[in-house]
């Protein structure tokens, strides 16, 4: 609980300066229920741990909050954008608490708020030359966060590839949530250090510690669907498996079960529904698959903790430190 708090001081530190930048890149957008559509899911909340990462990235490496901001809040809007084409594509009507942009404003709309916050990202992290960010570092940076909204779209792509597979491999799985959720918060440390004036050897560095938090949040997540309480998670406990999904509980459990519970769990994952996910937790915890999630998630954080050895001490390295803790000590 206590790194909870102390990462919620962190991230509160900068989202003032966050906010302002988010309601600058949006405040021209015309007609006005587009804006409102685009600003929809940002007002509605959320971490704001991307752009938070761009900045103590950039502190890490010796520069200042400012020259990391605009693009702290670009790689946001990309996030944002994201989330506004997924619930397209997955038909989820709330998101943070919300009703879902294209449940307001109807999905042709909800597209183009995606594509505006998509747009807007890439003029928010151009206009970093007026915090007296060289050109030369922009260039950079805005490389970095461009590459990765390309390994969004690959990984939301092979994650509908996914639907109706039941024979995906690990190495499959981890590409896709590489692609689709670590790529980018890669992005936000490796952009931060470079608008920061790392060394390559520091900007390498902070881009992996952020593809392997990045990975051991997804597979965080993979684990708390069964280890967490349904009060915690807020929806029922093994939901993941209810909805016949993939994740590296499953993946491993099919890999490694003998034939009868192999066919179990398949049945179990075709039919769908609630009725038999405690039959198939069974079958996971049987195989150590629980563990094993829990495992890779751990060595994930320790690995990226260990990459930051090539900073010097600061508060801000320090931050990025207790964030990795974070990940994998979060309950929900």
């Amino acid at each position: 609980m206590e790194t909870k708090q102390e990462v919620t001081q962190i991230l509160k530190q900068f989202s003032k300066g966050i906010d302002h930048e988010l309601t600058k890149a949006l405040e021209k957008v015309d007609p006005e229920t587009l804006r409102q559509a685009s600003e929809h899911l940002i007002k509605a909340g959320g971490k704001k741990l991307r752009p938070a990462l761009a900045i103590l990235s950039a502190q890490a490496v010796g520069g200042e909050v400012k020259c990391a901001l605009k693009t702290g809040a670009a790689v946001e809007l990309i996030h944002t954008f994201s989330l506004i084409h997924d619930d397209i594509m997955d038909q989820d009507e709330k998101r943070r608490g919300k009703p879902s942009v294209h449940v307001l404003w109807g999905e042709p709309m909800a597209i183009l708020a995606g594509d505006t916050l998509f747009s807007e990202a890439f003029s928010t992290v151009i206009r970093s030359e007026d915090d007296g960010v060289s050109p030369d570092k922009i260039l950079p940076a805005l490389q970095t966060v461009v590459d990765s909204c390309v390994k969004i779209c690959e990984g939301q792509a092979l994650d509908m590839g996914f639907a109706g597979r039941l024979d995906v491999t690990e190495e499959e799985y981890l590409l896709m949530i590489y692609k689709k959720t670590a790529a980018l918060i890669a992005a936000a440390t490796k952009a931060g250090a470079i608008l920061g004036g790392g060394t390559p050897e520091q900007v390498e560095a902070l881009a992996e510690y952020g593809r392997l938090i990045g990975m051991a949040f997804q597979i965080q997540d993979d684990y708390l669907d069964v280890a967490s309480s349904e009060e915690e998670l807020g929806k029922p406990v093994g939901s993941d498996i209810g909805e016949g999904k993939m994740t590296l509980l499953v993946v491993d459990a099919l890999a490694k079960a003998d034939e009868t519970d192999k066919k179990r769990l398949l049945t179990i994952l075709k039919e769908e529904g609630d009725e038999n996910v405690s039959e198939a937790l069974e079958i996971i915890e049987k195989y150590g698959s629980k563990h094993y999630t829990w495992k890779v998630a751990q060595e994930d954080v320790k690995q990226a903790k260990k990459l930051l050895d090539i900073l010097d001490d600061s508060p801000a390295k320090d931050a990025l430190l207790k964030i990795a803790d974070f990940v994998v000590e979060r309950n929900h």
